[in-house]
């Protein structure tokens, strides 16, 4: 059976990942001031990163509508599946507008087969979750297989940040200025992880130094998981691919994953993740 699987711009894969698994991708807003772009299609990486390194104005995000959404499911066949793997409702309304977008579907076409889940995650979290649920597809499991499954898998998730600059989460209004600068002047890292109930982010953990903080980062894996050979790791890099490759090599030597997704962060984790910021996604241990 063919499932189409729906992505959102909070989303973060390799274009090789897109183009195999033949992913439809719903775009975020990005803002600056009065301009607006849509991630990936008028506004690329480098043009994004080139543009907030050359303004003032600080980028804001904002959601997919649902005509977005709606109009995405309308492109594949009625015949189709569709799993929407939506970022995490703890960040965004994208979920909701996912939601809405399917219930405007379903009043045209009640029997369509179509199921939007809340991942819980963003960036390479969901890099994660598409390669698990692309493993079941090629399986040919059952869609209300494979949509429990991938439900089950949502709660395994566990997401983790690490920042190595605090500029852009000041910037952003996420961080306190005063206790921004503090931080600064003291090294201050932030640790930081998606939390098991929304899929919000919480900081866990400040660390002073670069070198502490990913050995510490690096640490964490191994406190929620254990069983690493039959597991994939996930890591998404903010503008410094040799740096996130020299940490995946290190989580590698460390754990003895089966294989690893890397990438880059897009603009709605890298306005906040600031140059050099981390995300690892993985599974953990069945309970």
């Amino acid at each position: 059976m063919t499932i189409q699987m729906i992505i959102d711009g909070g989303a973060d894969l390799p274009d090789s990942m897109i183009e195999q698994h033949q992913l439809k991708v719903v775009p975020l807003n990005i803002h600056f001031g009065e301009e607006q772009y849509k991630t990936g299609i008028t506004m690329d990486l480098p043009a994004f990163y080139k543009k907030l390194n050359r303004t003032d104005v600080w980028p804001t995000s904002s959601s997919p509508s649902p005509q977005d959404f709606y109009e995405k499911y309308k492109e594949v066949h009625p015949s189709v599946p569709i799993l929407v793997l939506a970022l995490t409702q703890g960040l965004s309304s994208t979920y909701n507008s996912a939601v809405i977008g399917r219930n405007m579907l379903l009043e045209e076409e009640p029997d369509r087969p179509i199921a939007v889940l809340n991942t819980k995650t963003a960036s390479c979290g969901i890099a994660l979750l598409v390669d698990e649920a692309a493993r079941q597809i090629e399986r040919g499991a059952e869609f209300s297989h494979i949509v429990a499954h991938m439900e089950k898998k949502i709660e395994q998730t566990t997401t983790l940040f690490v920042l190595k600059t605090l500029e852009n989460v000041i910037r952003g209004g996420r961080l306190d200025r005063v206790k921004g600068t503090i931080a600064k002047t003291l090294n201050i890292k932030l640790l930081m992880k998606a939390t098991d109930d929304e899929g919000s982010i919480e900081v866990t953990e400040k660390v002073r130094g670069n070198k502490k903080a990913i050995r510490r980062f690096i640490e964490q894996i191994g406190e929620y998981t254990h069983q690493f050979e039959d597991k994939v790791i996930a890591l998404s890099h903010s503008n410094d691919e040799a740096y996130g490759q020299k940490v995946l090599k290190s989580i590698k030597e460390k754990y003895p994953f089966k294989d690893s997704i890397f990438t880059e962060t897009g603009p709605l984790i890298s306005t906040y993740a600031g140059e050099s910021g981390l995300v690892i996604a993985f599974f953990r241990d069945d309970s």
